[in-house]
């Protein structure tokens, strides 16, 4: 340090007791100076990632500082383990923008998937070389995490622990938020006791994919969504590799259950019973009732007093109950797959086309362990 007749700056900063922020800032700027430090705005744009998420209705999307370059509307990019390609740029004001340079903070469209948080931002040649690029990022990561072992549940968790099978509880988390991740891990390791681990194998934002039910099935895990919801498709594979999905909306519910399991006093509980979904084909404004969804029973089915659940783009947008179902201009207790009818979601009228209703009734079972 400079107090000992050296050349490096030392800043005394906190950021809890807001102390020396200012001072730390001067002399950043006063060492980029000194340095005479610049970026290249001509070469291709190179960034990280500050923030990504799902959002609603717009897909993935990321905030990133750019470090170097300049990124273009257009620009194909790599970033973690995803491709993609420039569809749009906002700055930090919401404003639509097509040119960011060196040190400007973008929200960007067009991924293919959520990365994480500090994620280098990398823009390439072409389409091709990005998916080339992280195809080959996917595979290392996918091989590192896969590990041979046997598949378990959180009610058969305490059975195993009597008999000194299990000495570790892995997990694998997926939700629409990125924060919710480093939350729950952080939590999640404080349940950690002498005699078993709670382990986080895999963390990542957007809906659960084959890839986490393939690796919770090789590795003996458990998958947490918080938020997002499991296709048709993922639920079949999920049980046919006896994979355990938990789905839940607050994050010191899964804790709960985690911790119950863990010393064996899950009491009974009323579990989530699926019974149908439907696409929304059509959406109707029907006065003094509001907005009606044209639908068609795509799996099991719709009953009039079930709960209901809105997915769009595999993320929970509203979570209620079923106002009214008709058939044509009939009321109707149940339709069934196959089947086209118009219902009505309680106080929630931003249903789109495309959307899809999940149908689902609370049932109180007793927990075995």
């Amino acid at each position: 340090p400079e107090d000992w007749g050296g050349q490096t700056i030392y800043c005394e900063t906190s950021a809890k007791q807001n102390k020396g922020i200012d001072e730390l800032l001067e002399n950043i700027q006063l060492m980029a100076e000194i340095l005479e430090l610049k970026a290249d705005p001509t070469r291709k744009a190179k960034g990280r990632v500050v923030e990504a998420r799902l959002d609603k209705g717009r897909g993935a999307v990321a905030t990133v500082l750019i470090q170097e370059g300049t990124l273009n509307n257009g620009d194909s990019f790599v970033v973690g383990q995803h491709s993609g390609k420039v569809r749009a740029m906002l700055d930090d004001k919401g404003r639509k923008i097509k040119v960011a340079g060196p040190s400007e903070p973008v929200e960007v469209q067009g991924l293919a998937g959520v990365p994480q948080a500090g994620d280098e931002f990398i823009v390439v040649t072409d389409d091709k070389m990005a998916k080339n690029v992280s195809q080959a990022r996917t595979m290392r990561v996918r091989e590192s995490e896969l590990a041979a072992g046997s598949k378990i549940s959180l009610d058969k968790l305490f059975e195993q622990m009597s008999e000194g099978d299990v000495q570790e509880l892995r997990v694998i988390i997926r939700a629409d938020v990125q924060g919710t991740l480093e939350a729950f891990a952080k939590a999640a390791e404080e349940l950690s006791t002498d005699e078993i681990k709670v382990r986080v194998l895999h963390e990542g934002s957007g809906t659960i994919s084959e890839s986490d039910i393939l690796l919770a099935s090789a590795s003996d895990a458990i998958v947490i969504g918080f938020n997002v919801r499991p296709s048709s498709k993922i639920k079949e594979m999920a049980e046919k590799e006896h994979v355990d999905i938990r789905s839940y909306d607050v994050i010191y519910h899964a804790l709960d259950d985690i911790r119950k399991a863990m010393v064996g006093m899950l009491d009974p509980t009323f579990e989530e019973e699926v019974i149908g979904n439907a696409e929304v084909r059509e959406v109707f404004n029907v006065p003094k009732v509001g907005r009606i969804a044209g639908c068609s029973v795509t799996d099991g089915a719709i009953r009039r007093n079930a709960g209901v659940r809105v997915l769009r783009d595999g993320v929970v947008v509203y979570t209620g109950k079923i106002g009214s179902l008709k058939r044509f201009q009939d009321d109707a207790k149940e339709v069934v797959s196959g089947y086209e009818c118009g219902i009505g979601v309680e106080n929630f009228n931003d249903i789109k086309v495309g959307d899809n209703l999940e149908a689902f009734v609370m049932q109180q079972v007793e927990s075995t362990l």
